[in-house]
């Protein structure tokens, strides 16, 4: 029995234009947190002098408080690297991110990175 010969696929492209990584490249980055989003308004609360509580962070997030708690480590403490320093007061236990004296300086948690000993 023959082997029956077919004709080779033509494939086509479905855009002629940019390839895809030159369309990436001219798109805006995204690395930034938008100045709205609720990543921004933690971040800060977080950051002012008198810090933040939980309770204070569920009313504007909408968020339950293991999910405020899974933000401080997964978001604030690891992947941006911020020190959160937390203080029990008499309303409750307040949230800051540590840092220097200046209000726009933060420094990275460098805790984290280093293996115990």
């Amino acid at each position: 029995m023959p082997k029956s010969k077919r004709a080779p696929i033509k494939r086509r492209f479905a855009s002629k234009g940019r390839s895809k990584a030159a369309a990436r490249k001219s798109a805006a980055p995204h690395n930034r947190t938008r100045e709205l989003s609720k990543q921004a308004r933690v971040l800060a609360l977080l950051r002012r002098p008198k810090g933040a509580t939980i309770a204070s962070i569920m009313e504007i997030t909408g968020w339950q408080p293991h999910s405020v708690r899974g933000f401080f480590a997964g978001v604030v403490r690891k992947k941006l690297g911020l020190k959160l320093a937390s203080e029990k007061t008499n309303g409750g236990r307040v949230y800051r991110i540590a840092g220097g004296d200046k209000p726009g300086v933060i420094e990275p948690d460098t805790s984290a990175a280093q293996p115990g000993a």
